[in-house]
């Protein structure tokens, strides 16, 4: 005789048309791994699963049907193609839970939460789970698109002459198509890139290395006071970001040879100021207050405002602007929506792609020229309290699972607001293709 599974729980909450606020209740990743390490076996499905799952078990949402899933990847392979719906399904969820990919690069974790944000504040949706995950120890190694043609023609081949045509076209050199780490239309990696910018801007090692060893310094530190805890489930045996170095020094730093733009006269990126290719994955919940309060859950923050921004990088409109710049204007954008300066936050969370594009950003908001003849204001955004910023370490210390990246600063910035009682938080993540995403967290 068939058992009968148990009810699944379902909200009593009313969702209503109109304006809802969208609180950040919590979050969780794995711990971030650097590439070809510890997670080496583990699939961007197997990782964000674990995600979910201990996100899942700390906020009791077994058998919960909530609103929708959103997460992505940047680098997939093509049995990813419904990675999110996959993940979602191997929890404890409800299987009726919706369920889908979306991907913007680096902000592909923050987009995802605007996605599932904005349906919370219409009222469409009460609540959601949004995140990210990437691997570049299990990147996609496809048939070249010469072999591919050859094959598709061969499939479709009629008798063994159209077969033998098919096959005489084939050339070994298209073999393999491996991922390409560089932007399609420059052939450039992003950190010759931004080791462009790195000069315009004329960021020094100095600096550099300075905030990179800040970055190691405010994790270990936050790791040691238990930040973390209710925010990371251990994975494959890390408990700890496997790429943070608490013994990291500036003389240690300052020994390093230039990885990026080492044709420059005077090269400055190193290995140790720019991020390592990292696995990992992220995860943060969403809900409208009705839900949180149906289930006894506090809100950490709100997310109030969000800005998505692109630049031109190829000189397609006429002048061009660096690769990673699309947050400096970004974020003017929504200071002016939002009714607020740049110094008016308690904690910024800036994406450490590079220290020097942090470097570059908050020398643009500086900069009087650069206000005027690119932003369009009267006067410099000003510069920030840099104890403010990224206290509790960033992408430097942690590493950089592309997709991931945005969940893990989220959860960060939200946790902050809530330790500290009230406050604003101003979140940056640049992205490959010239695009930014940034938002403002309140409490």
């Amino acid at each position: 005789m068939a058992t009968k599974s148990p009810a699944a729980k379902k909200s009593t909450t009313k969702v209503i048309s109109g304006q809802h606020r969208v609180a950040i209740l919590g979050g969780n990743r794995i711990p971030f791994a650097r590439s070809n390490g510890a997670y080496s076996e583990a699939s961007n499905t197997d990782m964000l699963t674990a995600a979910f799952n201990g996100l899942i078990e700390r906020y009791n949402l077994q058998d919960e049907l909530l609103g929708e899933v959103v997460a992505g990847a940047v680098i997939k392979l093509s049995r990813d193609i419904n990675l999110t719906r996959e993940a979602a399904l191997n929890t404890a969820l409800n299987p009726q839970t919706p369920a889908y990919d979306i991907s913007q690069a680096c902000g592909t974790g923050v987009q995802a939460t605007f996605a599932s944000a904005n349906k919370i504040a219409l009222g469409i949706i009460d609540s959601a789970i949004t995140g990210g995950v990437d691997t570049t120890s299990d990147a996609p190694i496809a048939i070249g698109d010469g072999l591919r043609k050859v094959l598709l023609k061969l499939g479709s081949a009629k008798n063994m002459k159209q077969r033998l045509q098919a096959l005489s076209k084939f050339d070994p050199k298209d073999l393999i198509d491996a991922p390409q780490n560089g932007e399609p239309r420059t052939g450039l990696s992003m950190g010759d890139h931004q080791a462009i910018t790195t000069l315009e801007w004329n960021i020094s090692r100095e600096d550099q290395d300075e905030l990179a060893f800040n970055s190691h310094k405010n994790l270990a530190r936050a790791y040691d006071e238990g930040f973390f805890d209710d925010l990371l489930t251990p994975y494959k045996g890390l408990t700890r970001d496997n790429n943070l170095r608490p013994d990291s020094t500036i003389e240690k730093l300052g020994k390093l040879k230039p990885a990026f733009g080492k044709n420059n006269a005077n090269p400055t990126m190193t290995a140790a100021n720019s991020t390592p290719l990292t696995d990992g994955a992220s995860c943060v919940l969403l809900s409208n207050e009705d839900w949180a309060k149906e289930r006894g859950l506090k809100p950490l923050a709100y997310i109030v405002h969000q800005e998505t921004a692109a630049v031109d990088f190829i000189g397609k409109s006429g002048d061009k602007e660096g690769l990673l710049m699309a947050p400096a204007y970004a974020v003017p954008r929504m200071l002016e929506r939002a009714g607020l300066t740049l110094q008016d936050f308690d904690f910024y969370e800036i994406h450490e792609a590079f220290a020097s594009q942090v470097l570059s950003t908050m020398a643009a908001w500086e900069d009087e020229s650069f206000c005027k003849q690119r932003l369009g204001l009267d006067a410099p955004l000003g510069s920030i309290d840099r104890s403010k910023l990224n206290v509790n370490g960033s992408s430097l210390a942690a590493g950089h699972p592309f997709a991931a990246t945005g969940g893990r600063i989220l959860a960060t910035a939200a946790k902050l607001l809530d330790q500290k009682g009230s406050g604003r938080a101003l979140i940056s993540i640049c992205a490959a293709g010239g695009q930014g995403v940034t938002c403002i967290l309140e409490k």
